[in-house]
């Protein structure tokens, strides 16, 4: 009955301060509440002491437990369920352009900068449970691998599938990916729109240029962060296909067109950020993170019950028992 108690008015604990002052007064007065009796000798009280005279501190124990229980009740004791209730007021859109070129297998972030990522992003799509995400893969060409949808168990599962194959031609169509990214999203009525474009090249192939597909975000008010993703200098690539089809790594300089990806940014008010390393790239989806909030209002409903009750019908039967000892079996002894 009395889990996760709480109290209203904890100040008048306070007044439990006058049961140690009460004590001490009992003590000092008790010569003057017993009766006494002056005799001779006492030769003809065989017995001793009346049992009764032993029990009867008990009367003011009584009295001390019913205070105390009295401004345990004035206190206020209550338990409080709580209900939440959450209305998002403003979602937000994303999609995630994620460059699938041969490169992205360089090991310079651990174990490769495509792995990397796709750990990232999962946190990422996690941290949004009220925004709608959607997949955009590209190499030499682009396809959408997910469309923008609230269910995350479905994205999360897509970006775990994303890996290099032969399906897509290879290079980096950074302005393709653009391109489909902003037509995933340009028909979408959400307050905000925002295109994470991540890429460890510069633009070689496709058919529409990034600046055009900058200026078609632009046209839908789509917000667009950049993201290059690579070391300074060089980095372990793939260089070459074995005969067993797997791939023969070499050192190859990292040369990734900052300078386009910050023009994309900046035409579409997002921000170009620089990935040389796992932290940093952590680093970076946290700070979109926080750059792009979705306002979510929250309503918390309160349910209290009282307890006090139980404490004041105990003292009052507290107090009715002392008064009716006090009044009978206390009444007459020595």
């Amino acid at each position: 009955m009395f889990n996760n108690i709480t109290f209203e008015n904890p100040e008048l604990f306070w007044l439990l301060l006058l049961i140690p002052v009460a004590i001490a007064w009992y003590f000092w007065q008790k010569n003057r509440l017993n009766a006494t009796l002056r005799i001779s000798t006492i030769k003809g009280f065989k017995l001793g002491n009346s049992w009764l005279a032993k029990l009867k501190p008990l009367l003011f124990a009584l009295r001390l437990f019913a205070l105390a229980l009295v401004i345990t009740a004035m206190a206020r004791p209550r338990t409080v369920d709580v209900s939440t209730k959450t209305k998002t007021t403003r979602g937000i859109d994303i999609v995630m352009a994620i460059d699938v070129s041969a490169s992205m297998l360089a090991r310079d972030l651990r174990p490769n900068r495509l792995e990397a990522l796709k750990d990232v992003a999962a946190e990422f799509v996690k941290g949004r449970p009220n925004d709608r995400i959607g997949l955009v893969v590209y190499a030499g060409e682009s396809f959408t691998k997910t469309p923008i949808t609230s269910d995350k168990a479905i994205v999360l599962s897509a970006l775990n599938d994303i890996a290099y194959n032969n399906v897509l031609e290879n290079g980096t169509a950074i302005g393709m990916g653009l391109a489909t990214s902003v037509n995933r999203l340009k028909d979408s009525k959400a307050k905000s729109k925002v295109i994470i474009l991540l890429t460890d090249g510069s633009n070689n192939a496709g058919f529409i240029d990034p600046k055009i597909a900058s200026e078609l975000a632009v046209e839908y008010g789509i917000k667009t962060y950049t993201i290059g993703i690579g070391t300074n200098g060089t980095a372990l690539s793939p260089v070459a296909i074995r005969p067993d089809g797997s791939f023969q790594f070499g050192n190859v300089p990292v040369e990734i067109d900052e300078e386009l990806l910050k023009e994309i940014a900046k035409v579409t008010k997002g921000k170009y950020f620089r990935a040389t390393n796992n932290k940093k790239l952590e680093t970076i989806y946290e700070e979109i993170d926080k750059l792009e909030k979705t306002d979510v209002e929250e309503f918390k409903f309160y349910n209290y019950e009282e307890k006090f009750r139980p404490l004041v019908l105990l003292a009052g039967l507290l107090l009715l028992i002392e008064i009716l000892l006090r009044n009978t079996v206390f009444r007459s002894f020595i």
